[in-house]
Formats: C-alpha cells, sequence, structure tokens
C-alpha cells in the first residue's frame, strides 16, 4: 500500500498534461535547463574569479620581491 504502481503513476502524469498542458510543461522544462546552467555557468565563473585573484596575489608577490632594495648593502660614496 505504501509504494505506487506504474498504473498511479502515468495516472498523475496523465492529469498534470490535463491541467497544465503540454506547451506549458514544455516551457516549464526550458526554463528549469537554462536556469540549471545559467547556475552552473556561474559556479565556473566564481571559481575561476577566485584563481584570477589568486594569481594577482601571487603576481604582486613577486612584483615586491623585485623592486625590494637591500639598505645595508648599498654604500654611500
Amino acid at each position: 500500500m505504501g509504494s505506487f504502481s506504474i498504473w498511479h503513476w502515468l495516472i498523475v502524469l496523465l492529469i498534470v498534461v490535463m491541467v497544465f498542458g503540454t506547451k506549458k510543461l514544455k516551457n516549464m522544462g526550458g526554463d528549469l535547463g537554462s536556469a540549471v546552467k545559467g547556475f552552473k555557468d556561474g559556479m565556473k565563473d566564481g571559481a575561476a574569479s577566485v584563481d584570477d585573484k589568486a594569481e594577482k596575489v601571487t603576481n604582486t608577490a613577486a612584483d615586491a620581491a623585485k623592486t625590494t632594495i637591500d639598505v645595508e648593502a648599498k654604500q654611500k660614496s
């Protein structure tokens, strides 16, 4: 009694199609797909921006090391 058979699911599907219509269901499926795709693209962009920030920090630290002057090494003439 706790589980539904395939016939129960087919009847539920038929009722849903009759209530919403195939065009609305198709549009809802497309909207859901584009939302998932947008979410995945946003996650990739977020990961890329984190990598870019880490690279900028590393480059800035390397540039700072190149411009450091050792005061004791230089003597006045």
